[in-house]
């Protein structure tokens, strides 16, 4: 027994060896990671990288930037994609029976002929294949052939390794120097004019850069160089030269492709270019050396991240810096590491000295830079060793599920043609040995070796092989490449996913998926660009207890840039045309260009640009209003209690809002409008907001910060003294400003942050504003916008000072820094007084929530992968209903913060999920720590959070589903091992969505892999940047956006569409479709092909099982490719299981093809066994029926092929008739295709039986003049085709009638009333609606008469497992750099800290005096706080 068990084991490991064969391990691209590497500059390498024969060692030769995703190469390509095709077990069928007619004993017709076919399915399938990877191909080359800025001149050398480069497949296109000659003696310098067109496939990194050419004084032309700007050239006797004197051997920036750079190399990038590779940043355009990238394709985080130059590189801002022999330094790398937020080296000075190098200096490939002029690096990391690469995988050799599934069918048919063989081999060795000493004639001479008894069984069985081999029939494999291929342009020509403002249309970029887009039971979404636009607008606000929620959207609202109507009250040169006195009435031409020197000062512009990331001004008339009359009565000494508490709050609201950032102000060089340039949209649209209604922010001069409001006649300056941050602990940022021109120099503080954090913090009092305020948090947060809760305070000279000691003191604290810092800001945090709360739209996709709530509602799975924050994900998941109403969210936290993840998984399913079982699971059960299991790695304990009446005391218990939200660290943590991964998937199988913060595109792609495999389901990953493609080659289907942001995804991708929304047609109506069709195709193609070998088979009882044909040769071997082949393709084609309205209204139809009806292996059964009978019919019944003493009037016996072609035509009858049957929806080519059949069957035998021995021999000749006269080849096709189709047509109408199905209530609907609108179904329940109204036998029963109601996306409970806190959602979300290089900038410039405050030159403001007068009167107030002077703290 234990030999038994263990040589089991044994072969269970080797078919799991098999099994798991991937045909990319043996192409695969992929090198380990190399060891830690130096990087030398202007010195030469060590004697120690060289081995014995002075060539640099293996692991000191770095690898080349050029990065290629396709398949192939023009070597590989044959190998590879004939070991992919012969995955196909029937193709090694194939193989092996045209092998074995190339034996003259066994061949039937040419060996040629026979192979042709499998060489044809072979040739289509390569071609097909092929024609992808050029696509992949070209796109590389679009990407490895970008150019960028590499030094080069005399005085430089490169002595760094790298490896040869790798030779493409395809040709795509070289980068092309325009060329155009000056006049002599001048130095004249050409771009090209904008940008290279980028195809479809190729990814937005591969961005072009100007390509300028430098002629010389000689005429001589240097493509590609350029010098930098305002630098003089001192020649050897001290005097300035002109370019031409040193030509290109002077340092200078020569334009280099992509895939040529090398490590050590340094290279200028521009605003707005893609990194090329993972850079050092040494020098930048910015004050201090700062840059800003954007990483959206590597983070998915849409907020500008900001980088500092290394300090001892900073000198390096120049090619002849660069270049200088005299910077001889060495960093020092650790070995490339695919974590996107670490990077640990150092800079090594000649002597010795070290100095730190870490991620906040590096550039990695993929980001761009913004904002930023330019920046000057040394590429540390190329190709394959840098990040992005890292995450990433090679492209994978995808199979449909369908083409996986075959593969047991065909093993099945394979077991009966190998059953029927040996039987055939068996009976007729045992016939022979029987009859051959009895003198059968039919044995006569059967003495050879290769013809006796003994060995003519064998030959038997070989010949059966080939007799019954359309059992597993090639032109199946043709069929469904042929169909695939015209699949995908019926998606390519579907006008309902075409998007026209791109020009885009839904692109099938591998053919032979199209099935599995119906059977997709998991989607993972990105949300940066997937989702969401990556922009913002500002809607709402609350200010004061009053809601303003905008006016409605006018084409002014998103002009580029608009006159500022406060422009004249502060820089009194205003022109005329340009005073307008209304925020919204003037606007300026785009086209417009003004003369930038005129404006060169942020302060002095006349126009704000409208910010990136924002879609559209903020504009309401009733605030512009009360702003308007509020800054009037400003002057008024009789203003009453609301008018003062009005304008105090307005004043506040929106100052705040002007100055609590970190947002920076430029002048447009082409506009000369004022510009906001912020790390995040967030940012951005609040300050945009702010500007829009008059409180523009002006600009920072080191400390000073500048603003313009309605309330003041000129700039209004205030002190920026600390900035206490935002960081997802903390939600909330602070500034404490001083005003400057003022007589008092009053201190405030300003605070926006989450609603709970602010309240918090609020003073006593004045509840009614806070209700109110609440009230509109809650409305806000209820339309899915994002939130920001807004509070001031003034703060006391004395005490400030006092805390600005402290807390100086707890900055430069080298134990518990962030500790200190956090008690010490909370002290300045306290008292706060109520302003107001802000409302922004992260503006979705279009019809992105209907499309989840319909793709939910098929059944579908929807998991979220993003690089951005928790509370931002979980705010994308309100508004687009990912979380619903009434949704209970499940947080999981890593990091180190609160319980174990795994502690945490627990507590969630012990809470949530008690009666799932899963505490009880092998794996699970042993790791809890209980009475019976006290070794237990993890106790078991519920948290209270006491906290129940803010959520309420059915928290956890709502109606609705649950929805798992897990950050990058946990995640990092849960997939570590196989009991983590194990928890995790339980976990998440019990909710109805997930969403993934923080993760890395790695994560993506483990997540993916960990659904696919650990519960065998299909999956489909979505996104549209570099970061999600390791999540789209790891999932079945990859769909890739090819909107507005980019293609990186849609080069590694199956599918690609403009928006999010087109998914859904994509799934509901082509994946259902297709999956349909091609599941019933290849069950009627098994089908059809059984009665055949039926036929043949029952014929054998007759003719001593010697594997005789029955059927005349031709007709055989024109079953598969004429008699029957295009029902099936027509049924491939056009059939439609329901139209594509029917199919987008009831989502829930989807759940037939998601749950794989259309094609398993019960079908192949059913479909096996109505062959097998149809068989039996036609051969029996015509046999008996020509078993007569003859069917010939002139008495002579009948003939074999009289009777067998009157089976040929019958069967041919059946099998088109049977099909059409199967076929839902007969259209006009359905008509042609079965017609043609059965008419293509009688021309045939009408002409074949006439052609003259003279002509050539058939054996077949006078056939129809005996057939077509014969009341027996009349009789027999009416009596044997219903016959044979009576079980069939029994069946389906006993279903129809009893037991229909969904799709049957609906195509029954459709048909009796075809103008049906199956939307209001839907409303009034869907599919079990008309379950209840429908009935098949007796029509309608009532009409759907319910209204339908809208999902609306209110808040739910949350239940945070690491800390065990509750709370419901408000809304809130801010994206920021947490502890970002701008923001450390930022803070060491405040000055001025202990200034008192009668060091500065003051005039009193407005509203100073304001708050006298109302002093004065003493008028009580109503809503708002008690009276008091705004910012005065001695008010």
């Amino acid at each position: 027994m234990a030999l038994a068990n263990k040589r089991k084991n044994r072969i269970a490991a080797w078919y799991d060896k098999v099994a798991a064969f991937n045909v990319e391990s043996l192409f695969s691209r992929k090198r380990p990671i190399g060891p830690p590497r130096s990087v030398f500059v202007h010195k030469e390498l060590p004697d120690d990288y060289y081995d014995k024969k002075g060539r640099v060692t293996k692991e000191h030769i770095y690898t080349t930037n050029q990065v290629i995703t396709s398949k192939y190469t023009i070597i590989t390509f044959i190998p590879r994609n004939l070991l992919e095709q012969f995955r196909r077990v029937a193709n090694c069928f194939f193989l092996a029976i045209a092998i074995l007619q190339f034996f003259s004993l066994f061949s039937t017709v040419s060996p040629g002929l026979v192979i042709l076919p499998l060489l044809i399915v072979l040739a289509i399938t390569a071609i097909k294949d092929g024609y992808e990877d050029i696509k992949r191909h070209q796109s590389d080359r679009q990407v490895n052939y970008s150019l960028v800025r590499v030094i080069a001149g005399e005085g430089w050398s490169n002595p760094n390794p790298m490896e040869a480069k790798s030779k493409t497949f395809v040709r795509g296109f070289t980068p092309r120097f325009r060329r155009k000659g000056g006049k002599k003696g001048k130095v004249v310098v050409e771009g090209v004019d904008g940008q290279v067109d980028i195809p479809h496939g190729a990814p937005a990194d591969a961005l072009s850069v100007n390509a300028p050419t430098v002629t010389t004084e000689a005429g001589e032309e240097h493509p590609g160089v350029e010098y930098d700007e305002n630098e003089p050239v001192e020649g050897p006797g001290g005097g300035i030269l002109h370019h031409h004197h040193y030509g290109t051997k002077r340092p200078h920036w020569k334009l280099t492709t992509w895939e040529d750079l090398r490590v050590g190399d340094f290279v200028k990038i521009l605003d707005n270019e893609s990194i090329p590779a993972d850079v050092l940043i040494c020098g930048t355009s910015e004050e201090e050396n700062v840059a800003f990238v954007e990483t959206k394709n590597l983070d998915g985080e849409t907020n500008l991240k900001s980088r500092v130059a290394c300090p001892p590189l900073t000198h390096i801002r120049s090619a002849r810096a660069a270049a200088d022999p005299s910077n001889v330094f060495t960093v020092e790398c650790d070995r490339p590491d695919i974590n996107l937020y670490r990077q640990n080296a150092a800079l090594v000075n000649p002597d010795g000295s070290k100095a730190p190098i870490d991620i906040q200096m590096m550039l990695l490939r993929g980001s761009v830079l913004r904002n930023t002029k330019w920046v000057i690096g040394i590429i540390l990391y190329t190709g394959e060793d840098t990040k992005i690469v890292l995450n990433s995988g090679d492209t994978p050799s995808k199979r449909s599920k369908v083409e996986r599934q075959m593969n047991p069918q065909v093993f099945i048919n394979l077991g009966i043609l190998a059953a029927m063989s040996v039987a055939c081999g068996i009976a007729d060795a045992i016939l022979e040995q029987r009859y051959f000493p009895l003198g059968a004639p039919w044995l006569f001479d059967a003495t050879h070796s290769d013809d006796n008894p003994h060995i003519n069984g064998l030959v038997t069985w070989a010949f059966a092989l080939i007799t019954f081999q359309n059992i597993v029939p090639i032109s199946l494999y043709i069929s469904i490449e042929f169909v695939r291929s015209i699949q995908a342009l019926w998606i390519y020509f579907d006008t309902e996913m075409y998007y026209a403002k791109t020009d885009q249309y839904t692109l099938a970029r591998s053919w032979n998926l199209s099935d599995d887009l119906g059977q997709i039971q998991y989607i993972f979404s990105d949300k940066t660009g997937t989702l969401t636009q990556n922009a913002m607008v500002f809607r709402q606000c609350s200010i004061g207890g009053r809601a303003y929620r905008g006016d409605p959207e006018t084409r002014e609202d998103t002009d580029v840039t608009k006159a500022d109507p406060f422009v004249a009250k502060t820089t009194k040169r205003m022109s005329s045309d340009s005073d307008t006195g209304d925020s919204g009435s003037a606007t300026a031409s785009i086209n417009r260009s003004p003369d930038v020197t005129s404006v060169p000062d942020p302060k002095k512009a006349t126009e704000v640009k409208l910010s990136n990331g924002v879609l559209k001004r903020f504009k309401d008339e009733v605030l512009s209003s009360d702003i308007a009359r509020a800054a009037a009565s400003a002057s008024s000494p009789d203003i009453d209690a609301d008018s003062y508490a009005l304008s105090r709050h307005l004043h506040g609201f929106w100052l705040t809002v002007a100055l609590c950032h970190t947002v920076l102000a430029s002048v447009d060089p082409e506009t000369g409008a004022l510009e906001y340039k912020a790390q995040s949209p967030d940012e951005s649209a609040l300050v945009q907001a702010a500007a829009d209604v008059g409180f523009t922010f002006r600009g920072r001069d080191k400390e000073v910060m500048y603003v313009s409001t309605p309330f003041s006649d000129g700039l209004d300056r205030y002190e920026l003294l600390n900035v206490l941050d935002f960081t997802s602990a903390r939600k909330r940022m602070s500034v404490v400003v001083r005003k400057l021109d003022d007589d008092e120099g009053r201190l405030l503080l300003l605070t926006k942050g989450a609603d709970n954090v602010i309240f918090e913090r609020l003073r006593e009092g004045n509840e009614e504003l806070k209700d109110v305020t609440e009230d509109h948090l809650a409305e806000f947060a209820s339309s899915g916008l994002r939130t920001l809760t807004l509070a001031w305070k003034p703060i006391d000279e004395d005490f400030y000072r006092e805390w600005n000691d402290r807390y100086n003191e707890a900055s430069i604290s080298l134990e518990q820094r962030e500790e200190q810092i956090e008690a010490i800001s909370e002290e300045l945090e306290t008292d706060l007084r109520l302003l107001g709360a802000t409302a922004i739209e992260d503006k979705l996709q279009d019809g992105v929530p209907e499309t989840i709530a319909d793709l939910k509602e098929a059944g579908i799975k929807i998991w979220v992968a993003t690089g951005d924050k928790l509370e931002t994900a979980i705010a994308i998941g309100h508004s687009t209903n990912l979380i619903g109403n009434e949704d209970n969210v499940v947080i999981i936290r890593g990091g180190g913060e609160g319980r174990p993840v795994y502690s945490q998984m627990l507590g969630a399913v012990d809470e949530f999920f008690p009666e799932s079982g899963i505490l009880q699971e092998d794996g699970i059960a042993h790791n809890i720590q209980s009475e019976l299991n006290p070794t237990g790695g993890y106790a078991l304990h519920r948290v209270n959070t006491g906290v129940s009446s803010i959520v309420g005391n059915d928290n956890g218990k709502r109606p609705g589903g649950y929805v798992l939200v897990i950050d990058g660290a946990a995640l990092n943590e849960a997939l570590s091992d196989d009991m983590h991964k194990q928890l995790l998937l339980r976990l998440a199988t019990q909710c109805e969505g997930v969403i993934c913060c923080r993760v890395s595109p790695l994560q993506k792609a483990l997540v993916v892999r960990l659904v696919k495999d650990g519960l065998s389901v299909m999956t489909l990953a979505i996104g549209d940047g570099a970061n999600d493609v390791s999540m789209i080659q790891a999932a079945d289907v990859g769909v890739g956006i090819s909107g507005e942001e980019g293609l990186q995804a849609v080069n590694s991708s199956d599918y690609a569409i403009a928006q999010f929304r087109f998914l859904k047609r994509l799934l509901l109506v082509h994946g259902h479709w297709s999956y349909a069709r091609n599941g019933s195709m290849i069950v009627n193609f098994f089908y059809k092909n059984l009665v055949c070998i039926g036929i043949l088979w029952w014929f054998m009882i007759y003719c001593a099982w010697s594997s005789q044909y029955v059927f005349e040769y031709t007709y055989l071997l024109f079953w598969n490719s004429f008699w029957t082949i295009l029902p099936v393709i027509a049924m491939g084609l056009f059939d439609r299981i329901a139209d594509d309205h029917v199919l987008m209204d009831l989502p829930e139809l989807y759940k037939h093809s998601r749950l794989g009806e259309y094609f398993n292996l019960k079908l192949f059964l059913i479909y096996m066994l109505d062959g097998a009978y149809q068989s039996v019919i036609v051969f029996f019944f015509m046999l008996y029926g020509y078993f007569s003493p003859t069917s010939r009037v002139d008495g002579f016996d009948t003939y074999l092929f009289e009777m067998s072609t009157t089976m040929a035509i019958g069967a041919v009858m059946i099998v088109t008739i049977f099909v059409g049957v199967n076929i839902a929806t007969w259209t006009s080519w359905v008509f042609f295709a079965l017609g043609i059949e059965i008419l293509l069957i009688f021309v045939y035998t009408a002409i074949y039986s006439v052609i003259k021995p003279g002509w050539f021999v058939v054996p077949v000749y006078g056939n129809d003049h005996y057939l077509f006269h014969s009341a027996y080849f009349w009789l027999g096709l009416l009596f044997m085709i219903p016959l044979a189709l009576l079980p069939r047509l029994v069946c389906k109408s006993y279903k129809m009638m009893f037991n229909p199905s969904d799709l049957d209530r609906v195509r029954y609907l459709h048909k009796l009333h075809p103008e049906h609108d199956f939307r209001q179904d839907r409303a009034s329940g869907g599919v079990d609606y008309l379950k209840r109204t429908l009935s098949m036998t007796h029509g309608i029963k009532r009409k759907s008469l319910l209204a339908h109601k809208k999902n609306d996306i209110r808040t739910g409970s949350r239940t945070d497992m690491a800390t065990g806190t509750r709370q419901t959602n408000t809304g809130f979300d801010f994206s920021m750099e947490e502890n970002g290089v701008a923001l450390k900038r930022l803070q060491s410039n405040l000055s001025g800290v202990n200034q008192p405050a009668g060091g500065h030159k003051r005039r009193r403001s407005i509203l100073h005096t304001i708050g006298k007068t109302i002093r004065r009167k003493k008028v009580p107030s109503t809503v708002v706080e008690e009276p008091e002077a705004p910012f005065n703290p001695k008010s």
